[in-house]
């Protein structure tokens, strides 16, 4: 930017908001989360946004997308956060748009580590996660006096050379009642391995929510012994919840309600 008094370039430090698009149904953003897509001067956004809350950024916005799918990259991890730290010294508002919530399994908390370490000002706005969400939809409650009184979220899918060689499958076997898988559906064979070898019996349910909250939902409702085959044999494929437990069982009473 010129300055007219001083001829010299002077550098915009806009600010960078990590804002949760939520599970997929644009009434479960949250108000703050449309007031900033409205407003916003650049938005970049995963491919797990609805095109329903693409449609709420404004027009005058220069949108991005860096989505990320299994074996597809429009955007290396690295390249999204030096693009936010660039964006946000040319503009003033910079939403980085991530599906369900920034800190869940979402990297919200990497990116902003690296934006404070740049010197941008950056916000976290908390978005509903899908964790929760879809299998609400789905008639799930993922607590239930008379069947869960605890819950833990894991992911399915885990990052080469994380900070410890894996999830530990065997105490997450004794963890919780309900357990809810993140992007499990590629390891779905050796997830259900580990879990039985560990000790949870092999009619154990477990529920597949895909796409949860949204038009196209769909539901697969199985055992830990059968739900791979199940999956193959009726091609459901990512991206997809899976929640296992007792109270899987409470979606034969109460997912027909809500259909």
């Amino acid at each position: 930017m010129q300055n007219p008094d001083r001829g010299q370039v002077t550098e915009i430090v806009g600010k960078v908001y990590l804002v949760g698009a939520g599970p997929g149904d644009p009434g479960l953003l949250t108000i703050k989360g449309k007031v900033l897509l409205e407003s916003a001067d650049v938005v970049i956004y995963d491919a797990l946004v609805s095109p329903e809350i693409i449609a709420i950024i404004s027009p005058h916005a220069e949108k991005i997308d860096a989505g990320k799918r299994m074996g597809r990259h429009s955007l290396l991890q690295n390249e999204t956060t030096e693009l936010l730290i660039a964006k946000a010294r040319e503009q003033a508002v910079v939403v980085r748009l991530k599906g369900g919530d920034p800190f869940i399994f979402g990297r919200g908390g990497e990116e902003m580590e690296d934006i404070i370490a740049a010197g941008i000002p950056v916000e976290v706005v908390p978005g509903v996660t899908s964790g929760i969400a879809a299998p609400a939809y789905a008639g799930i409650p993922l607590t239930h006096r008379n069947y869960s009184s605890s819950v833990i979220f894991v992911t399915g899918h885990e990052m080469a050379g994380k900070y410890r060689p894996g999830v530990n499958w065997s105490a997450i076997a004794h963890s919780a009642e309900t357990i809810v898988v993140y992007m499990g559906v590629h390891n779905l064979d050796r997830i259900t391995h580990e879990l039985i070898t560990a000790g949870l019996a092999d009619d154990t349910p477990i529920a597949l929510v895909r796409w949860g909250t949204t038009p196209a939902q769909q539901v697969l409702i199985a055992s830990l012994a059968t739900v791979v085959d199940r999956v193959e044999t009726e091609k459901f494929s990512a991206p997809s919840i899976a929640v296992i437990g007792n109270v899987v069982r409470l979606h034969e009473i109460l997912g027909g309600a809500l259909t």
